[in-house]
């Protein structure tokens, strides 16, 4: 079994290394990483570039999820590759065990997307992704945690702060609903990420000086 969990986490992380807010920046013209908060996250494209820029990397990003949860799992079931998993894993991979393999896989995106290798291990705060791959699965933890998501940010404006506390809402809805402890454990590590991920975001939310979402122009670098 460790063979095809290494495996998933490995395409996983080469799925979510793809730098889609590089490329579509670099079409425009724009060194992302030098401009508003230097980050290649759809939010930062958004914010420089415009919402239908900023609208392809999100739709991009959560794909990559997504695809990096579902490839997996798609390969465990019968009759879908020719060689499926249960090749190296010595028999049928049914129920948490092809779970695990999605789970994996979307860790590994994560990774890729925060510490992508096509841009020196710089990358996005790892929302979209996660947000691809939880609704693979399991999609009603994710639509609850994106309500969460859309009322604090249209309440503050904050993207980070909405962020935070959609990553705190997926622990509680997963323990609400009781999945099951290997997808429990996995909202509590991806609100963890998210929230390390943020942690300036947080400092800044604390002392007052968090920027309130708005589209700009081709700004100069800013903290």
């Amino acid at each position: 079994m460790l063979l095809p969990i290494l495996i998933a986490a490995f395409v996983g992380y080469l799925l979510g290394s793809l730098p889609f807010g590089c490329i579509v920046a670099r079409a425009k013209g724009v060194n992302i990483f030098e401009v508003g908060s230097r980050s290649p996250g759809a939010t930062n494209v958004r914010r420089v570039l415009g919402k239908g820029p900023g609208n392809l990397v999100f739709a991009l990003d959560v794909l990559k999820g997504a695809l990096a949860a579902s490839w997996a799992l798609l390969a465990a079931a019968p009759e879908v590759l020719p060689m499926r998993w249960e090749t190296w894993a010595g028999g049928a991979l049914v129920g948490d065990k092809a779970v695990a393999l999605g789970v994996a896989g979307l860790v590994g995106a994560l990774f890729g997307h925060s510490f992508s290798c096509f841009t020196r291990f710089r990358g996005g705060k790892g929302v979209a992704t996660s947000l691809g791959g939880l609704l693979v699965l399991m999609p009603l933890v994710v639509v609850i945690a994106f309500a969460v998501w859309a009322a604090v940010f249209l309440t503050t404006r904050y993207v980070s702060l909405a962020s935070v506390a959609a990553s705190l809402a997926l622990v509680a809805t997963a323990w609400a609903l009781d999945k099951p402890a290997l997808l429990f454990g996995l909202t509590i590590a991806i609100a963890l990420f998210v929230i390390v991920r943020h942690r300036a975001n947080i400092g800044r939310l604390l002392n007052g000086t968090e920027h309130k979402f708005c589209k700009t122009s081709r700004l100069p670098p800013s903290s």
